[in-house]
């Protein structure tokens, strides 16, 4: 249940719309990187995270920043720990908006082709 409100809590805090800030984030392979494991085991702390990385500390906590900025990446503390979440709702927003509309004209072509190449 903590990860549901955790993505609620991002989600009514900070807009999602603001895809300059995903793509900026989702430019980078070692914020591309800290996703994939957050996505592998959700709910990391940094000390997790970095065992995963050959990085400092520091770094690891700029680019999450950076992901959290772009509501990528939310965090809920645990004690002294901060435990990171992905937030899978602004990668939806791209693929719906950029990713989606091409997939049905995609298969429209495929389709056609078939027919073609079974001479119907």
């Amino acid at each position: 249940m903590q990860v549901f409100t955790c993505i609620l809590s991002a989600m009514t805090t900070k807009p999602t719309n603001d895809t300059d800030k995903v793509f900026k984030a989702l430019g980078d392979p070692t914020r591309r990187l800290l996703l994939d494991l957050l996505c592998e085991k959700n709910g990391q702390t940094l000390s997790e995270l970095c065992e995963g990385l050959d990085m400092a500390r520091q770094s690891a906590t700029q680019h999450l920043g950076m992901l959290e900025d772009a509501n990528l990446v939310s965090t809920v503390k645990r004690g002294r720990e901060k435990l990171h979440f992905i937030n899978p709702v602004p990668l939806h927003e791209v693929y719906e908006r950029w990713v989606r509309k091409f997939e049905q004209q995609r298969l429209s072509l495929l389709h056609d082709l078939k027919q073609e190449l079974e001479g119907e």
